[in-house]
């Protein structure tokens, strides 16, 4: 914004007198004088008046006279609107910084990660605790979110947050689905969603995951179960995904939808939110002959084709479970 709408105005204002000239140089000289602000600071500018404004930032330190800082927003309001967001301010920011930053400057941009794998009662909860949201949050459906990280402005709702968050998935599912391998036995996108959710859970190596959705799809073709520990997880806890325990033969033999042991084919629904990695490899499976896996002790698994390879494996990772 430059000083010249300002001092036109008020030489109108002021005549052509000398009292008009003294009165434009005071004016001038306050518009463009050093203000209090002793260090950057990040200040919440809110809606309102110019008044309303005004009184907001004198209280954050940043104007020395609301009256000053209406006039001066009133006289250069050829350049455009004030705008109420969350703005840097420099130190000494004169009346003319403070609305050269309230028109054109850039809000601070928050950020919030949604990780892979939280349940939706998870992620309702980390928005609850997103300070720099505004407003209630219901719980979305599970697995209706894409996660990602998120860049917003101060004040955003929480149920934006969850709208722009769900729009994301909607689309990343729906690319995904066009390029799906056509072999796989799913007739929705949404059992993509609810497989990649299982491998979500069951390894966090990269490498890792179409290898095990190829097992997946393999068992699905066959009418086996999946025997996936975490569908017991996820229904023995009721949706929480928490615990830490091990699963003990009640829990395998539960009555619950969710329970992969107990009943063939997919769960219901997503067990949690997976990822873009997550819902590639249940997309496209890796072609593979191999129908059980189990953990290697070292953070990985190892794979098997057979029943009695399998169960050697399972020999040996329980040989290495501490006593």
């Amino acid at each position: 914004m430059r000083l010249r709408p300002l001092v036109l105005t008020l030489t109108v204002l002021g005549g052509i007198g000398v009292g008009g000239a003294a009165l434009l140089r005071e004016a001038r000289d306050r518009y463009v004088a050093p203000g209090p602000l002793q260090q950057a600071k990040t200040i919440i500018v809110p809606h309102g008046t110019h008044t309303e404004v005004g009184e907001a930032l004198l209280k954050a330190g940043l104007i020395f006279d609301p009256r000053s800082f209406g006039l001066a927003a009133m006289l250069t309001a050829a350049g455009g609107p004030l705008r109420a967001s969350e703005f840097v301010f420099p130190a000494n920011a004169s009346l003319r910084d403070v609305l050269v930053i309230l028109r054109t400057a850039k809000p601070v941009q928050h950020r919030i990660t949604i990780p892979e794998g939280l349940t939706a009662a998870q992620i309702a909860t980390l928005l609850d605790h997103a300070s720099a949201l505004s407003g209630d949050v219901l719980v979305p459906a599970e697995g209706a979110l894409l996660p990602e990280s998120y860049a917003y402005e101060h004040g955003m709702s929480r149920a934006q947050m969850v709208e722009r968050a769900a729009v994301a998935m909607q689309r990343t599912l729906a690319r995904l689905w066009g390029e799906r391998d056509q072999s796989i036995p799913f007739q929705l996108p949404q059992q993509l969603v609810t497989l990649a959710s299982i491998i979500e859970r069951e390894t966090a190596r990269p490498e890792e995951r179409a290898r095990i959705a190829g097992v997946f799809i393999n068992r699905l073709k066959r009418n086996m179960p999946l025997q996936s520990d975490p569908t017991v997880i996820y229904a023995v806890s009721g949706g929480a995904m928490c615990g830490g325990r091990t699963l003990t033969r009640a829990d395998l033999d539960s009555d619950n939808p969710y329970n992969t042991y107990r009943n063939p084919g997919l769960p219901p629904g997503p067990i949690g939110s997976p990822g873009l990695a997550a819902m590639q490899a249940a997309a496209r499976p890796l072609a593979t002959d191999e129908l059980f896996f189990v953990a290697d002790g070292t953070g990985g698994h190892v794979f098997a084709r057979t029943l009695d390879e399998h169960n050697r494996n399972v020999t040996r990772w329980r040989a290495m479970q501490p006593r």
